[in-house]
């Protein structure tokens, strides 16, 4: 899943030790999110969310695939 984490981080001069801290996680989590190897949980995407004031679905970016598609 794709998202704008450090896009919104860095528009804030925010390092990831400091918004790490904001959101009380650790920076090594940041960094996984930020670099798309993590994804966080429900509740740490509406922490992040709210921390930036925008909704989930502005940060994190999902592709919707098409259930129904035959393979």
């Amino acid at each position: 899943m794709e998202n704008r984490v450090e896009q919104l981080r860095k528009a804030r001069c925010l390092n990831q030790e400091d918004f790490a801290r904001s959101i009380r996680v650790s920076r090594q989590t940041v960094s996984s999110i930020e670099n798309g190897k993590y994804n966080p949980s429900l509740e740490l995407a509406f922490t992040i969310s709210d921390f930036f004031g925008l909704p989930i679905d502005e940060i994190f970016i999902h592709e919707r695939r098409d259930f129904n598609e035959k393979k």
